[in-house]
């Protein structure tokens, strides 16, 4: 075999330069696994999108050398494209317990129920095609996260997963330093590690912290408790959970991904409830303020989510109230601080008091900073090292603290999403690019939206729409009917009167100069209409509407 065919490729389809849709191709020959198939929450110009998920165009040219995709864990970042990809590709998952249990129902809910779905524990060995497997436990703000070990012919590529070195974590899972250290002395050939908190100095706190702030607020609090954070930290919904059982509170879960995964949790023993302890959403009346926490979704602000609702009196059992005390635990996804923002302060509105992540200590981080990173890296001493999971500022920053460390700047990849590091015995390097990208998702519609999609409704989204409707003469190009115009989202018609009738002589004036020329076609017939009009109202109103004109030939 030549040392070319021998080679190992690394290919990140998603996650670089991004917070979210991580997914990793690795190859070596004609064997392809998948690490991770997450998806992203839409930035504000993504008008009307519902989420965005890699290209896989890659994967589907290739399908018939994909042996399997491996998960870290199930936080929708990681896992959440995984029903698009599986509609298009039939592949075997591994993953945990936890994690499968959260993909299942995202697979119902999409109607796949015959996926082969592989439980695996940490320290479980796989062999899938010429690639060993291995599992190992990490840290995270989710139970059972993983790192996975691939043992390929050229030597061992390692991805951490998203992962913090915390020595003190709820459910008592640490870190598994050991195999850490054990894959470091056999020698790892590649290391991608999570880069999410790459600019923040020093240690990322435990988790544990959060305990110790809720009991002391919990402490102090004389009515209701009202704590929102994301649905799939079944950590620190623990927490709140004991805490409240030791102050003789009532806990509601509100919101249906927060009910489904404190469902699935509790089916699978990742956390524990006791039996008297949970409430239905519709007897929180039933009891005193003050022995009434109420757990919900809603930590990023969504305008349909319970929290919201509630802060705005659209919820259908819950409304804040003076004496409620609300708190936020959970930081915003970057792009979401004015909705956050936002809620909070209709939350004060309303006569809550709220504890918000500036307030040290009710939240914390479910990734490793600067000093725990070092810890990583010096602990593996990969040959290789490719930082991954961050915006490209975070890339960089941990691309430096591995330079920092000894690791040649040469040896060091800070890729992009779709290219090629091709990783070889002697040497690596970025060999090439595959497609890569985002994929829309709308409603029922999975990459029917482009940017010529997007375009139209950023124009209607500022300046709204006007359209003309004029009827003409089939062959004599005489106005028979109109023209009539319709507005939406442009001016208010009652208090335009003279800007819309003035309108309706450019478009008469558009059709006088075709009729002249003998215009026929109607392509450019709407085309003059769409020109002399949108310059008269760009000149009256500084307003570029879009002008979609309806012509009816009689």
């Amino acid at each position: 075999m030549s040392e070319v065919e021998s080679r190992l490729q690394i290919i990140p389809l998603g996650g670089l330069g991004e917070i979210g849709k991580n997914m990793t191709a690795i190859r070596y020959d004609d064997n392809i696994v998948v690490i991770d198939a997450g998806l992203m929450f839409p930035e504000e110009e993504l008008l009307g999108i519902d989420v965005v998920i890699p290209d896989i165009t890659y994967l589907i040219e290739n399908q018939e050398k994909l042996k399997a995709i491996l998960l870290t864990h199930g936080h929708e970042d990681h896992v959440g494209a995984l029903p698009y990809v599986l509609k298009e590709i039939d592949l075997p998952v591994y993953g945990s317990k936890l994690t499968l249990g959260i993909v299942e129902g995202k697979l119902k809910e999409h109607s796949l129920d015959k996926v082969n779905l592989q439980v695996v524990k940490p320290r479980d060995r796989v062999k899938i095609g010429p690639f060993e497997v291995e599992f190992f436990r990490v840290s995270h703000s989710i139970p059972d996260a993983m790192g996975i070990a691939i043992h390929t012919p050229l030597g061992i590529v390692l991805h951490t997963g998203d992962i913090k070195l915390d020595q003190t974590p709820v459910d008592g899972q640490v870190v598994d330093f050991r195999k850490l250290a054990e894959l470091g002395e056999q020698g790892v050939l590649v290391m991608m590690s999570d880069s999410t908190n790459a600019d923040k100095t020093g240690f990322t706190m435990s988790e544990k912290v959060v305990g110790n702030t809720f009991d002391e607020l919990f402490g102090k609090c004389t009515g209701r408790i009202i704590v929102t954070t994301f649905a799939s930290n079944v950590h620190r919904i623990q927490q709140v959970v004991s805490t409240a059982e030791r102050y003789g509170r009532k806990v509601a879960v509100v919101g249906r991904s927060m009910v489904n995964n404190v469902k699935i949790s509790n089916e699978l023993g990742y956390i524990k409830i006791p039996e008297d302890i949970l409430i239905e959403m519709e007897d929180i009346s039933k009891y005193p303020d003050e022995r009434v926490v109420i757990v919900t979704t809603g930590s990023q602000g969504e305008p349909m989510s319970a929290l919201t609702r509630m802060a705005t009196s659209d919820h259908r059992w819950v409304g804040i109230q003076s004496g409620d005390t609300v708190i936020i635990s959970a930081s915003p996804i970057p792009g979401n601080e004015k909705l956050v923002a936002r809620t909070v302060d209709l939350l004060f509105r309303q006569g809550a008091e709220v504890i918000y992540e500036k307030e040290m200590g009710v939240h914390v981080s479910g990734h490793a900073s600067q000093e725990e990173l070092k810890i990583l890296l010096n602990l593996i001493r990969p040959r290789y090292f490719i930082p991954v999971h961050g915006e490209y500022r975070h890339l960089m920053k941990h691309a430096k603290i591995a330079e920092s460390l000894g690791i040649p700047r040469s040896r060091i990849f800070v890729a992009d999403n779709g290219q090629i590091i091709e990783v070889g015995k002697k040497k690596a390097n970025i060999s090439g690019k595959v497609t890569a990208g985002k994929i829309l998702v709308d409603g029922l519609g999975v990459g029917d939206v482009g940017n010529i999609v997007l375009r139209d409704r950023k124009q209607l989204s500022q300046d709204g729409i006007m359209i003309v409707v004029v009827t003409i003469g089939k062959g004599t190009g005489e106005v028979i009917a109109g023209p009539d115009i319709v507005t939406r989202g442009f001016v208010y018609v009652r208090e335009s009167e003279q800007l819309i009738e003035d309108a309706r002589e450019k478009v008469k004036e558009a059709l006088e100069i075709c009729a002249r020329r003998n215009v026929s076609e109607w392509a450019v017939i709407k085309s003059q209409i769409r020109d002399r009009l949108g310059k008269h109202l760009y000149e009256k109103t500084g307003r570029r509407p879009m002008i979609l004109p309806i012509i009816m030939e009689v």
